[in-house]
């Protein structure tokens, strides 16, 4: 699933492509992508004007004159890209934005796991997805004392608690393994236990790593690619996701993949030691 840093390469990317741009029809392919009444969805859109591209978590906001705003998810595998005329350019395409320059904005999603939701401005915050979310990290809302006091809530494993979107949004099961890697925090910690200079240390490697993978474009894994259809370049930066048995580039020591709440998790044993009293079941 995108996280923070590729969904902000996607909503940059589709701003040079689309702002400005009049919508002259809409063909939706796919009626489970759009949350709204179809039919309502397709006309209220007809003849706005998309004004700008924004993103909360990992949700983008495309703002239309009239004070319109679609939210959109993209879950695991949506994209959105240009093209030259109406036509679907594949049997993946599932919703069709098209111009009155005769261009098309379409939605391609292969699981059909993706979300659009016409809403007016202003209340997309109060969508059960959005209203819940924490701060995002990359903002001045995202302040230590907020952070410390978020992770004092929960008793649950560390990883997990980063991964809810409550405490912080934005991050996926990619970016928690790198920056608990880089503050030396084990997965398994639980939250109320991190120190506050634990949570300062964490809290600048969350800013510093996101701000270093929007700036490569995000990390393409599998099938991520931003709305001009090029990778991500940060999985070249990897230091523990995906390095299952390769030496850590800190000690040397293998680099162990476990279960965390259900997700696959990396990390190092000897540079995250485990918490006193948890032990791991191999």
């Amino acid at each position: 699933m995108p996280e923070l840093p590729e969904v902000e390469t996607v909503r940059r990317s589709l701003i040079a492509l689309i702002q400005s741009k009049q919508i002259k029809t809409v063909t939706v392919l796919y009626p489970k992508i759009v949350t709204n009444d179809q039919p309502i969805f397709v006309d209220t859109l007809i003849g706005r004007r998309v004004e700008t591209i924004q993103r909360r978590g990992k949700y983008l906001l495309f703002r239309f004159d009239h004070d319109l705003t679609m939210v959109s998810h993209l879950r695991m595998e949506g994209k959105y890209f240009l093209e030259p005329t109406s036509a679907p350019a594949n049997k993946h395409v599932h919703v069709v934005f098209t111009f009155t320059d005769g261009t098309s904005l379409q939605y391609q999603d292969v699981r059909k796991f993706g979300r659009m939701t016409l809403v007016r401005t202003g209340t997309e915050e109060q969508l059960s997805g959005i209203k819940a979310l924490g701060p995002e990290p990359l903002g001045p809302d995202f302040t230590v004392a907020g952070f410390y006091a978020g992770l004092q809530k929960h008793h649950k494993a560390l990883k997990p608690t980063l991964l809810d979107q409550h405490v912080v949004t934005g991050l996926g099961n990619i970016y928690v393994d790198e920056v608990l890697w880089l503050s030396r925090l084990n997965p398994l910690l639980p939250a109320d236990q991190v120190t506050l200079t634990q949570a300062q240390t964490l809290h600048d490697q969350i800013i510093a790593e996101l701000n270093q993978a929007v700036t490569a474009g995000g990390t393409s894994i599998r099938s991520y690619v931003d709305a001009n259809g090029h990778q991500g370049h940060f999985q070249f930066a990897l230091h523990v996701y995906g390095h299952e048995d390769d030496p850590c580039p800190r000690c040397q020591t293998p680099i162990k993949k476990i279960k965390v709440g259900g997700r696959g998790t990396h990390f190092c044993p000897q540079c995250q030691p485990l918490p006193q009293g948890v032990v791991l079941d191999d």
